[in-house]
């Protein structure tokens, strides 16, 4: 019980900087006047960088965070915000009038850079639709969501199962857009209920089985040919900690919703996450390593503890004999974002509507490097949306009676 508590405390004062801090932060300087865009990035001294370029799917991960806040209580600003970040998309990264989804890359006065559409990005244009859904009630994005599914059977099909990079050559296929196509499906199927979300989920399990998972020493690989074969050396070898953690929540919640038993595929990942992929005696979480735990980059971002903290209660909901062993992790993990990455106060950093006097001021480090000083002192706005999701994933943990699915509800 004292465990239980104390990652109540936790997700509590988590629940707290995302309402208080990082909401009100990214509402009052992360969205450009001029053209109701966000702002792929803060600079480290709290406003925005004007300069960087600008991804569509960065939009659509703002309109997931915004629309979460509306669900959650944390804003109440209606869907003036998600308006305006889609009304921009609308008008500027559209390549053709009619034409589905957005343009990959535009420069920061919002001309298209890159045209080409990318299959990583159509998921979170998925994921964005389903919670304007969710929060607003806006049943154009039922259509919409089909349009993007079709625009990705008949475009990014790929030979041997899965889906392509997107409309482009690329030199290798990756597990990480299957990863997000998942969490996409499985999050209109939970909304909607309709089965053919949940068969696509199938697909994408089926791929996680047998091309994802390597059996052989239990990890997620990333890089493949185009047959789904391992690349060769160097990417073959690449294993990232932070997505066989995100793998576990992802397989957990479709356990609740299919009935499949995942809990080899999940007990092993974690065990195997926390072994190679943890600094020390930290929850500090190394970018890439080999599956033996031999380090390839040894710095260290900030989104691979939120993957930490959903996949520890992820696990804590599904072995409930073990529950405090995860709880504890989870806290643990929490503790690490305030400790590491959430940026304390400066006295002229942020001005206007976000000013005040609390030791946390919403922003956050992206990166620390070796020796766990600040390697990249910026604040990304493509982070946030992990922050939200383990933000909730521990609210529904702590304050539902029958830890409910790791989902809005």
């Amino acid at each position: 019980m004292e465990v239980r508590l104390d990652l109540e405390k936790h997700v509590d004062r988590l629940e707290s900087w995302v309402k208080d801090k990082a909401i009100p932060l990214w509402t009052n300087c992360g969205i450009n006047p001029q053209n109701g865009s966000v702002y792929e990035q803060l600079c480290g001294d709290g406003f925005p960088d004007h300069h960087a370029n600008m991804r569509s799917r960065v939009q659509s991960r703002q309109i997931f965070v915004f629309s979460c806040a509306q669900i959650m209580g944390w804003s109440h600003d209606k869907n003036m915000t998600v308006d305006k970040i889609q009304h921009f998309l609308d008008k500027h990264a559209r390549t053709a009038p009619n034409s589905v989804g957005y343009a990959h890359l535009l420069d920061p006065n919002g001309r298209v850079l890159e045209q080409k559409k990318d299959t990583y990005d159509f998921a979170f244009f998925l994921l964005a639709s389903a919670y304007q859904f969710k929060a607003f009630g806006k049943s154009t994005e039922l259509k919409l969501a089909d349009q993007y599914l079709e625009h990705i059977e008949s475009k990014f099909k790929g030979k041997f199962g899965g889906w392509q990079e997107g409309d482009y050559p690329s030199e290798f296929r990756r597990q990480n857009p299957h990863m997000h196509l998942f969490e996409a499906f499985l999050t209109w199927f939970d909304i909607s209920k309709d089965p053919k979300w949940l068969a696509k989920a199938g697909q994408v399990f089926t791929l996680f089985e047998s091309c994802f998972f390597d059996h052989d020493v239990g990890v997620v690989r990333e890089h493949f040919e185009q047959d789904w074969t391992l690349a060769c050396r160097p990417m073959g070898n690449i294993i990232e900690p932070g997505h066989m953690f995100e793998w576990v929540w992802l397989l957990r919640w479709y356990q609740k919703l299919t009935g499949t038993d995942v809990s080899g595929y999940c007990n092993t990942l974690f065990d195997k996450a926390i072994k190679i992929g943890l600094f020390e005696d930290t929850c500090l979480v190394f970018d890439q390593v080999e599956h033996d735990g031999q380090v390839i980059k040894s710095s260290k971002r900030l989104w691979p503890i939120t993957e930490l903290i959903k996949a520890s209660i992820a696990q804590a909901e599904a072995n409930r004999e073990q529950a405090q062993e995860y709880e504890l992790l989870a806290s643990k993990g929490i503790q690490t974002l305030f400790d590491f990455y959430f940026c304390m106060s400066q006295s002229t950093a942020i001005e206007g509507p976000t000013a005040n006097s609390a030791i946390y001021d919403g922003r956050y480090i992206d990166q620390l490097d070796e020796e766990n000083n600040i390697a990249v002192n910026l604040t990304p706005a493509s982070t946030l949306y992990h922050i939200v999701m383990a933000t909730i994933v521990g609210i529904h943990y702590v304050k539902s009676e029958q830890n409910s699915p790791p989902r809005i509800s």
